[in-house]
């Protein structure tokens, strides 16, 4: 990292919207696609939020979640179904998508359809993953790893920009937390201003930061009320944007329900988020 690093280019998409480090920006949706009307719903929702609040907002939604604490979890609806969703969402509603890859096969289809590839935690540095993400030509969204520094990242960063001309645009950062002790993350919120020193926007995922994996046994446990302290004390730190998994009805999705928001919440965070970061810039 530079003494003097340069500030986070914007990363510009489809349908008029772009991640400006200037602007908080949003990033939300459930964990993991259900079916077309819930995924489109949740989509609409996000939608309207951010023209409520005047924030540039990319929609997300797994259409598989391999890393699971059972194999008897529900992962999502698979490739070919959940990219034909994701492709509705897009259609109907014109907002820029955002979903996991998990495998450098999937790429290619996944950047057909998703305007935006995000690399998960735990793969955050498998280098063929991440060349062929960054070389797909879409902007890629990478992770942290809950076992890494911030200052680690310097490795995953320097593989997406290598295959990406520079990454200027290209590259988003997110942190998530980090493992502490047993089925327990912690949020270090130095971590957001050090991941800005490698020149690209940083976003914080609030919902996965309350994670307590395999918390319950045979699936992963969260403190919901925790998202809000973590995504104001984020916006306070200079996050770029905010990660927040919504849905209709946690308590009833199939994946991470404890760690999301009610859908119905997120608007009021999303102003609540913007008043703190305004106060925090002065």
């Amino acid at each position: 990292m530079s003494a003097v690093p340069p500030a986070p280019a914007p990363v510009v998409l489809p349908f008029g919207v772009t991640l400006d480090p200037s602007a908080l920006f949003l990033v939300a949706g459930p964990c993991v696609i259900e079916s077309l009307d819930a995924t489109l719903r949740a989509a609409e929702a996000v939608k309207k939020v951010a023209e409520r609040a005047r924030v540039a907002a990319v929609f997300k939604a797994s259409y598989d979640k391999a890393n699971r604490s059972s194999g008897a979890s529900y992962r999502g609806p698979g490739l070919d179904e959940g990219l034909r969703v994701l492709a509705k969402v897009r259609e109907k509603l014109a907002i820029p998508v955002l979903t996991d890859v998990h495998e450098t096969a999937e790429v290619e289809a996944v950047a057909a359809v998703a305007d935006v590839l995000q690399i998960p935690a735990f793969l955050c540095r498998q280098t063929s993953l991440l060349v062929a993400a960054a070389a797909s030509g879409k902007p890629v969204n990478v992770k942290k790893g809950q076992f890494l520094a911030p200052w680690d990242m310097k490795g995953p960063i320097a593989k997406l920009e290598s295959a990406s001309g520079g990454g200027r645009g290209r590259i988003l950062v997110t942190e998530r937390g980090a493992s502490f002790g047993y089925n327990r993350l912690v949020a270090d919120m130095t971590s957001i201003p050090t991941l800005r020193e490698f020149g690209h926007p940083v976003i914080f995922d609030a919902t996965h930061s309350v994670q307590q994996p395999g918390g319950l046994g045979d699936r992963t446990g969260g403190e919901r009320r925790m998202v809000p302290v973590l995504a104001l004390a984020a916006a306070a730190a200079g996050c770029d944007g905010l990660f927040l998994e919504a849905h209709e009805d946690p308590d009833r999705s199939p994946s991470d329900g404890p760690n999301m928001i009610p859908i119905s919440e997120l608007g009021p965070l999303v102003s609540k988020a913007l008043a703190v970061r305004a106060a925090a810039r002065g």
